[in-house]
């Protein structure tokens, strides 16, 4: 049986006392909530922290979700159970819902958090892809106060961010924006399995054409220079069949998938394309859906 290397064990009472903790322990030192990432990669020793904090007594401080008419506010220890079933966070980010339905099992959304998985910063990670799309920007603390760290930023590369050792991320802030909505889609072998492809989408429409968007990959190694140009090729063009398929074009160009026992680099390439058609879609008929009126009423 695989078992982690012998590490020493604090629990934290609030923030300020996990910030404390980790500049005190130093670079060794990790933070422990779901433990649904971190666990795995210490039994096969591809982490191994000297000293673990355990911060699952912030729930108190850091599990709301806020919805304003400006922005949404998501504490980092918000259970992946919790943004499931927020109606609230659904009706202004619906990508939330979509991405948390295929995300592990109820084991694991029961105990993971929104910011461990942010904090992992694993590649096949499908909350990093949603906050990208929806240009959402970290709050992280440390000895020195409060900074903001834009999602494009966050990620240095897999399994790294721009957190410093004694730094923790406390909040996601995403901007809410008129006539925009978003959805994601994934493929995956079995329920509750790594993706072998997923897409996510943020659309603005306005006066019938596309004003804005956003499309994020995961899992496929994409480049987000290419992706942003395959979002900006959007911009003005109706959302019609022809203007969407283009994008899941580009989308698919700009990535690098590696073949695999889940397939193909040609056949991730392809599912790149037709989830990316997909979300844009989706995307779109809830923006139209939200803006039809109800029957009845004029």
């Amino acid at each position: 049986m695989q078992v982690p290397g012998l590490f020493e064990y604090e629990r934290a009472t609030g923030v300020d006392h996990a910030i404390g903790l980790l500049d005190r322990l130093g670079e060794e030192a990790r933070l422990i909530a779901g433990g649904h990432s971190l666990l795995p990669m210490m039994k096969l020793r591809l982490a191994a922290p000297e000293y673990l904090i355990d911060i699952n007594d912030l729930a108190a401080e850091l599990g709301y979700i806020v919805t304003d008419p400006t922005l949404v506010r998501i504490g980092a220890m918000v259970r992946h159970r919790h943004v499931l079933e927020s109606d609230e966070l659904a009706a202004v980010c619906p990508i939330f819902r979509d991405a948390e339905r295929v995300i592990a099992d109820p084991l694991v959304r029961n105990r993971g958090t929104i910011g461990g998985s942010l904090c992992q910063a694993d590649p096949a990670e499908d909350l990093t892809t949603v906050c990208t799309v929806l240009g959402a920007t970290c709050l992280v603390r440390g000895p020195s106060g409060d900074r903001e760290i834009a999602m494009d930023e966050f990620l240095l590369g897999p399994y790294e961010t721009a957190l410093s050792h004694n730094e923790m991320l406390i909040e996601i802030r995403i901007p809410v924006r008129h006539r925009t909505s978003s959805a994601y889609a994934k493929v995956e072998r079995r329920v509750g399995d790594w993706a072998i492809v997923a897409a996510g989408a943020a659309v603005t429409l306005r006066d019938g054409t596309i004003a804005a968007a956003r499309i994020g990959l995961t899992a496929v190694d994409p480049d987000p220079a290419g992706l942003a140009a395959a979002a900006d090729a959007l911009l003005g063009a109706p959302p019609d069949e022809a203007v969407l398929a283009e994008a899941g074009r580009r989308a698919s160009a700009a990535c690098a998938p590696v073949g695999d026992a889940r397939g193909s680099a040609d056949y991730k390439r392809h599912l790149a394309a037709e989830l990316t058609v997909r979300v844009l879609r989706t995307a779109v008929e809830r923006i139209s859906n939200d803006s039809a009126p109800e029957k009845g009423k004029p």
